[in-house]
């Protein structure tokens, strides 16, 4: 008869949370939640039970956003409590999602007719890595996308390029065109002088060949620098 006078159980404080915030995200997509609660609906799928509220919001605080949570490397990841390889792989799986779908957006089409979705490519594919990275489009005699190729990766403020190395691969896939791509991890995408010169020699070699370099776009957490656009080239 003692358990007659017991009170229910209280809910955890959580208790529901997880229902609201999906019929929050269901009614006002993505613009109705904040980056850790993206993050939030995220772990749901690998984390099945309890508030995991803390993970997310620990995850923008080491991270910096929700797009650099994503892009973080997995030994990064799992040093945020909580946060273990399942929630890790499935960071990855939605990067490489993101990725996939920003190159839908320029594959099969004039690259130079579809500016903004190079730049958003190029962005999500390199603009939070945290090595350096170089990248070249491949175009042909319309400008559409023949191939898109990652030529070289260094470190975190480096990479080697080789222009005749670049030139020779156009030819290869008789590509007449290129956009040159890469990466700061730094953040701050503003071009450095042997950026600028690594540009003028591919330039200078790709000319007499009848191939055309339509930019060097430099990507990084705080946004893009274009050469073409700065005058630079």
């Amino acid at each position: 008869m003692s358990g007659m006078n017991e009170r229910p159980q209280a809910q955890p404080h959580f208790h529901g949370h997880r229902e609201r915030l999906r019929e929050r995200f269901r009614k006002g997509g993505a613009d109705a939640v904040a980056d850790y609660e993206l993050l939030e609906l995220i772990l749901f799928m690998t984390i099945p039970r309890g508030d995991v509220k803390e993970q997310a919001k620990a995850l923008i605080k080491r991270f910096g956003s929700f797009a650099e949570a994503i892009a973080a490397p997995p030994d990064q990841l799992k040093k945020v409590d909580g946060v273990g390889e399942r929630v890790a792989d499935n960071f990855a799986v939605i990067k490489a999602a993101a990725e996939r779908i920003a190159r839908g957006e320029i594959e099969g089409r004039m690259v130079l007719g579809s500016w903004q979705g190079v730049i958003d490519y190029c962005r999500t594919s390199m603009g939070f890595e945290t090595k350096e990275h170089f990248r070249i489009l491949f175009l042909d005699k319309r400008n559409a996308l023949i191939a898109d190729e990652v030529q070289q990766s260094g470190t975190v403020d480096h990479t080697p390029v080789y222009p005749r190395e670049v030139i020779k691969r156009a030819l290869e896939l008789s590509s007449t065109a290129l956009v040159l791509v890469h990466n700061h991890p730094s953040g701050d995408p503003t071009p450095s002088q042997p950026d600028i010169e690594m540009t003028d020699k591919i330039i200078e070699i790709a000319r007499p060949l009848g191939i055309a370099v339509h930019d060097h776009i430099i990507v990084g957490r705080n946004g893009h620098a274009s050469l073409r656009g700065l005058g630079l080239i």
